[in-house]
């Protein structure tokens, strides 16, 4: 399957605070909020949300190319992503600039408080789907395996990538998660319209609804084939071809760090989707990507070969033999029509943690 991941790529600062950030938060002063944690660990780690993509593709025998701009620390990050199966030859490096950094803390009861510094990002604007080198990626040739994800980056950038694929009749996953405050209620309606496959969490679904003025039915039946809306630890929810699916979280056997857990899911979902499988395979795929995430620190400090991704898939959920594709053709890939006679709207909705 062609595969280009737009979206952040960054480096992660992760903090770990031993208390509770409601205990030191006062209610009557939330206007004049200045607040300070001492935090007992700190680990800088690779992140964003197209790298975390990518190299949760790779872990699943895809070869995924990731489009964006980084700054002048990446050189090491490159390698890495290169050494794990991730084609890097659409990053653009930024040499004036750094990677982009996200910072968060989390405290025992597993709230977040982040800040993310855009660096380099801030010009994945300039970069185009028309351009030579991108636009390898033509749906009417080959075998018609090709799909964008635009997840959160460059505001700019989103709209430009949604529009241009758009035009070039690319399919493309739509993933606005922490962005969707960025964007106007126009600018996300026009991302939501075209795509093919939107994926947001709850919260997220709730905040489209109320920036874009739609109804909770108008945002599930725009996409052209998928809605995912994610709920966390109780799941997935996918509603497709009429039918409404819930897919049950894969419990973890510890619990790490929740960072990169839905850019976990949307990998295991897309290549559900690459396969050619059921709705309800694709998306415990995606619950099960997502579990290997949590139990290590960090959004790709994880590994597992395919054959041992199948193997803790089949301790929780029966395919009927169906992930057979994954370990007889290696990398052939292949699109069908997903949940069964045929495509269909389908929306699941997750937590981006």
């Amino acid at each position: 399957m062609n595969i280009i991941v737009t979206g952040s790529i960054a480096y992660d600062y992760l903090m770990t605070f031993p208390g509770r950030f409601a205990e030191h938060i006062l209610p009557d002063q939330i206007e004049h909020l200045s607040v300070s944690f001492l935090v007992d660990e700190m680990r800088r780690l690779r992140g964003g949300c197209a790298a975390n993509i990518a190299y949760n593709l790779a872990l699943l025998g895809e070869r995924p190319r990731v489009m964006a701009t980084v700054g002048q620390d990446f050189g090491e990050y490159r390698a890495w992503l290169e050494q794990h199966g991730v084609d890097t030859s659409l990053i653009r490096d930024e040499l004036d600039l750094f990677t982009a950094s996200f910072f968060v803390n989390t405290d025992q009861d597993g709230n977040q408080i982040a800040s993310f510094y855009t660096g380099a990002m801030a010009r994945a604007r300039d970069l185009s789907f028309h351009d030579l080198a991108a636009g390898q990626i033509d749906p009417s040739t080959g075998s018609g395996q090709a799909l964008v994800t635009i997840s959160p980056n460059d505001p700019q950038a989103m709209v430009k990538y949604a529009a241009e694929c758009r035009e070039l009749a690319i399919p493309y996953l739509y993933d606005p998660s922490q962005q969707i405050v960025r964007l106007s209620g126009d600018e996300l309606w026009a991302g939501l319209e075209g795509c093919s496959i939107l994926v947001v969490n709850e919260y997220e679904f709730e905040m489209l609804r109320e920036k874009t003025g739609l109804t909770p039915e108008e945002i599930r039946v725009a996409p052209a084939r998928a809605c995912v809306i994610t709920l966390g630890a109780e799941g997935t929810r996918i509603r497709a071809e009429g039918n409404v699916y819930d897919i049950p979280a894969v419990p973890p056997n510890w619990a790490d760090d929740p960072t990169g857990v839905g850019d976990a899911f949307r990998a295991g979902f897309i290549k559900g989707l690459s396969a050619g499988l059921s709705w309800e395979v694709t998306g415990r795929m995606g619950a099960l990507a997502a579990t290997y995430v949590i139990e290590q620190p960090g959004a790709q400090s994880h590994h597992y070969t395919l054959a041992e991704f199948v193997a803790r898939y089949r301790e929780y959920f029966d395919d009927e033999g169906a992930l057979d594709v994954l370990l007889g053709a290696g990398s052939r890939t292949r699109i069908g029509r997903i949940g069964g006679s045929g495509g269909g709207v389908g929306c699941a909705v997750e937590s981006r943690q």
